[in-house]
């Protein structure tokens, strides 16, 4: 039989603790102002910044259009664009490329309209937005409030219930400035 000892214990759940924390969607960025979303080209839109989206709800998903868990996701982010755009929320896909092939503007422009994607899309071939955002997973969403605070994030799939009552609440919580 094996006898835990007491700093092995600590270890263990300090351990489970910080996994915790990671899965939970816990980031530096939390708190802070979304950064800027300059890059480029746009698809769908015209270059957004971060000053152009306050007072909206804010949904910035880093994706690549190879990337299975990213088509997984896609399906919810099309139908939150659709269904919450009235009520005042943005949703911004940051083509962030794994891999050469996915680096193309035209190729990506094709998979966007292939796939019915209406919100903006910005391309981030050089990391620039990904590196402003800390960011190191695809498919990754973070939800910016009105003021233009990241209030959440969440990495990979799933989490689809709980990403939704965080936009619903943001919504909730009112008009932002100017509005």
């Amino acid at each position: 039989m094996t006898c835990w000892r007491p700093a092995a214990l600590a270890m263990l759940f300090i351990s489970l603790a910080a996994f915790d924390a990671r899965t939970a969607g816990a980031s530096s960025i939390i708190g802070n102002p979304m950064p800027d979303l300059h890059g480029g080209p746009w698809i769908n839109h015209s270059p957004l910044t971060a000053e152009d989206l306050r007072g909206r709800v804010v949904l910035v998903v880093f994706w690549t259009y190879g990337c299975y868990n990213c088509r997984h996701v896609e399906p919810y982010i099309k139908a939150w664009a659709r269904r919450y755009r009235a009520e005042g929320l943005v949703v911004v896909g940051v083509h962030s490329p794994e891999f050469d092939y996915e680096r193309v503007p035209a190729k990506v422009r094709d998979y966007v309209r292939n796939h019915d994607i209406a919100y903006p899309v910005v391309l981030d071939n050089d990391f620039s937005i990904w590196k402003r955002f800390d960011n190191h997973y695809w498919p990754t969403r973070y939800l910016i409030d009105r003021r233009g605070t990241v209030r959440y994030r969440h990495i990979g799939e799933g989490g689809y219930a709980r990403t939704e009552r965080e936009i619903r609440a943001l919504l909730a919580d009112g008009p932002g400035p100017g509005q």
